[in-house]
């Protein structure tokens, strides 16, 4: 049973329909009295209906609302406590040891919400293509594409040809040209991002296993994409380096590394130490 329901519902908040975000802040302030709950109790409680809670519940991956309280009380059992991080509230009179820790706490936040959110079924999937496939095209741009250069230097070294675009033109050029052997991957936080879309939507009519890396909710990649990987939507209120963000997606891309990793092990460590020797043989 899922017990990483309270992250969903915390993290889908902003994707859900007005109905199913009455029923999410209903749970979330009143978790204990929420779990003992009939439906029709629940629907009343939150100011919606039966069916909204049937459709919010599908929304959240459940088969039913029998589901959703098996999920809350196992949140309610172990004493889970939903503490707000305060990285988002960095003033400009803090100091720099503040601003250390709320930065800190902010990463800490999103790669334990990332674990949370991260579908096992999906990252097997994904773990599977990736370590079948002759070639790798990763699409992001601007924050996101710092992670894709960091997945192309990953994999790279492993001898997985993989190539990340920092020209949107190139990335097209190159996405045509892909079949049923390569794998793309697009990196976008909110799932919307039109230039990854595009890339994503032509490998895909070609051919190639898709995967997104997006944040978790309801956005128009996750229409396109074979395999969804969610990360955590944890952002502070300065967005330049979409600094939390960024980790939940390299702690998605060093899953898929390590995976593929473990599953080609003896190979692996060959390339390594291949590259590494030939990168030693570079410093003076």
């Amino acid at each position: 049973m899922d017990r990483s329901i309270l992250t969903k519902i915390e993290q889908g908040m902003e994707s859900f329909t007005a109905s199913e975000q009455k029923i999410a802040k209903y749970i979330l302030n009143n978790l204990n009295e929420a779990v003992n709950l009939s439906i029709v109790e629940m629907a009343k409680k939150s100011g919606t209906s039966e069916a909204s809670i049937v459709r919010f519940c599908k929304t959240l991956g459940l088969k039913g609302y029998q589901d959703l309280k098996i999920a809350l009380s196992l949140n309610t059992v172990q004493n889970v406590k939903r503490d707000k991080i305060l990285h988002e509230i960095i003033n400009v009179d803090d100091s720099t040891k503040t601003i250390l820790d709320k930065l800190s706490a902010g990463s800490i936040q999103a790669i334990h919400d990332t674990c949370n959110l991260l579908d096992i079924q999906s990252l097997n999937d994904a773990i599977e293509a990736i370590d079948k496939c002759d070639k790798i095209h990763i699409f992001g741009v601007g924050a996101s594409l710092v992670v894709a250069l960091d997945a192309q230097y990953k994999f790279t070294r492993i001898n997985i040809p993989t190539f990340a675009f920092m020209d949107h033109h190139i990335g097209i050029t190159a996405a045509v040209h892909l079949d049923e052997r390569a794998v793309a991957i697009g990196i976008s936080n909110t799932g919307r991002t039109v230039e990854i879309i595009e890339s994503l939507k032509i490998a895909k009519e070609k051919g190639a296993t898709t995967i997104a890396i997006t944040q978790y909710g309801k956005s128009p990649i996750q229409d396109i994409a074979d395999i969804v990987l969610f990360t955590a939507n944890v952002e502070n209120n300065f967005r330049s380096g979409a600094m939390a963000s960024r980790i939940s997606q390299l702690f998605v891309i060093d899953s898929l590394f390590i995976g593929v990793a473990c599953k080609r092990y003896d190979e692996v460590i060959k390339h390594l130490r291949i590259t590494k020797e030939a990168l030693e043989n570079k410093k003076y």
